[in-house]
């Protein structure tokens, strides 16, 4: 009997273990803010030991000249993850770019090598940004009040002008019924923000993409995981997609 109980004992003891590292597991990757992660590498080997979020992200970063700077060089990378890119070629929920090849009678893509390499270097420099920032060195955004509090203007690799900053979301509380009873201003948790305008001239056409894990810490740089719902890959504006005109123009 003591021998039975010491085995359930194990068993039970394994099974929080694994139950404790699934939980921290989907935090880590859903929890919709700060995420602290100290890696011991560079970015890129960072993306290497996660391919179910990145392996096509890992392919793009080759296949467009940047291996050696996603190795080396130093600076904040805003991650897409595969299901933007799967989306774009027709594996997932829109498939936007090969839906647009075959209305206009263009061959499709097949695999990620048949897209040009300065096609995809041109819209991966969009998510790259100089140095190393985390979510405390950005500035508070609300996008209600943009004139008290406006988040910071960056230019990326690609020189495009990108807003940066963090929503300071409310604590609100409800009762029974689901009628607000309190909120908190700004004291909710905190979410970094990236909002990509393609043309400076028109500051009307924007598109705001949430960030899902921020402060992942590689040797070489911050990464903040975009939330792949929420964005396609080379960003975009309203109406219109910048990376799909690029290579049904290069097809045509």
């Amino acid at each position: 009997m003591k021998d039975l109980f010491n085995i359930n004992h194990l068993i039970f003891l394994l099974f929080g273990l694994l139950l404790i590292s699934s939980c921290a597991k989907d935090d880590y990757y859903e929890d919709g803010g700060l995420a602290q992660a100290e890696y011991d590498g560079s970015i890129l080997e960072y993306l290497e030991t996660k391919p179910v979020l990145f392996d096509s992200i890992v392919e793009v970063i080759k296949l467009a000249g940047l291996e050696e700077d996603f190795r080396n060089a130093e600076f904040t990378f805003f991650a897409p993850s595969d299901p933007d890119i799967k989306d774009l070629i027709g594996e997932s929920r829109r498939g936007g770019l090969n839906a647009t090849l075959f209305y206009n009678g263009l061959d499709t893509i097949q695999q990620l090598a048949d897209i040009d390499s300065t096609i995809w270097r041109k819209h991966l420099l969009k998510y790259m940004f100089s140095g190393k920032k985390k979510l405390e060195h950005y500035p508070q955004i609300d996008f209600s009040l943009m004139g008290t509090y406006p988040g910071q203007n960056f230019i990326s690799f690609a020189g495009n002008i990108t807003n940066i900053g963090v929503v300071f979301n409310d604590v609100v509380q409800y009762d029974g019924s689901g009628n607000e009873i309190s909120r908190l201003k700004y004291k909710g948790y905190r979410q970094l923000y990236l909002t990509y305008y393609p043309d400076a001239s028109n500051p009307n056409a924007y598109r705001s993409y949430p960030v899902s894990t921020s402060d992942i810490q590689p040797n070489n740089g911050v990464i903040h995981v975009l939330n792949y719902i929420n964005t396609s890959f080379g960003l975009d504006s309203e109406g219109s997609n910048e990376f799909v005109n690029d290579v049904v123009q290069s097809k045509r």
